[in-house]
């Protein structure tokens, strides 16, 4: 079982069903105000079950939640049975062999490195669904991959982790490997790179970023190609790396048009 809170991810949950699907999830609620009426006429619509209940309630099912995410507003998801495993990950052998088979000449792959916070996780995944990024790749090691950060990247995403394609890998350099064997050029992002408003970059195009502390680890760094910068004018040392992250997706998007 899981617990989703936060009135975008649970729309954008729901806006995701395949068409005839049969929700293997239900909707709890207190007393209803216009956005949450809203919800629940897609929830209906989509055959969802829905059942009004009380904010005592509501505050036990979101109790064992970060408390970042306890603020339920009187709406909450209770995911069951394979529906609570996120309905976006994909397996990457089975992507890649998909997307080689698609004859698709563009697309962008992000790769995240030792990003252990899952807000900057979901904050990252938002930026891919709005500048196109066709998959999110992490490590099954020292990353936010677990059930209780899955919730908090639903929310920090504001429902764009219901969309965007993630995969869980062993390896990333093996994985980074994979993508230059298809054609893809990869990009790391470091403060020492070139800058990115000076660069065309690949129309297949993977960007690595490294977690704001060690930044990317030494064998990924020495597998991209290239190693692209953002100019920046602060006094401090460096941008978040949701944010980087959201401005070099940006970028990437910008020059592809």
């Amino acid at each position: 079982m899981a617990i989703i809170t936060g009135f975008h991810a649970i729309e954008e949950k729901i806006r995701s069903l395949p068409k005839d699907s049969k929700p293997d999830f239900k909707l709890y609620f207190s007393k209803p105000g216009p956005r949450v009426k809203k919800i629940l006429e897609e929830a209906k619509k989509a055959a969802v079950t829905c059942e009004q209940t009380d904010d005592k309630t509501l505050d036990s099912l979101v109790s064992s939640l970060d408390p970042s995410l306890r603020d339920h507003r009187g709406l909450v998801m209770e995911l069951l049975g394979k529906t609570a495993a996120s309905s976006n990950l994909v397996d990457f052998d089975a992507w890649l062999k998909q997307f080689n088979a698609s004859g698709k000449e563009a697309a962008t792959v992000v790769i995240l490195d030792k990003i252990t916070d899952p807000h900057n996780v979901g904050a990252i995944i938002r930026s891919c669904d709005q500048f196109g990024a066709a998959l999110v790749v992490v490590p099954e090691h020292n990353s936010a991959t677990n059930i209780a950060s899955n919730e908090v990247i639903g929310r920090a995403s504001a429902g764009a982790s219901a969309w965007v394609p993630v995969t869980v890998v062993k390896n990333l350099v093996r994985t980074a490997e994979q993508l230059k064997e298809a054609g893809f050029w990869i990009y790391g992002a470091d403060a020492g790179g070139q800058s990115c408003t000076q660069m065309t970059f690949a129309k297949k195009s993977a960007l690595v970023m490294g977690s704001e502390g060690s930044g990317i680890d030494a064998l990924l760094h020495k597998t991209c190609d290239s190693i692209v910068s953002i100019p920046t004018c602060g006094k401090i040392d460096s941008l978040n790396v949701s944010v980087a992250a959201g401005v070099l997706l940006y970028e990437l998007y910008r020059k592809s048009l």
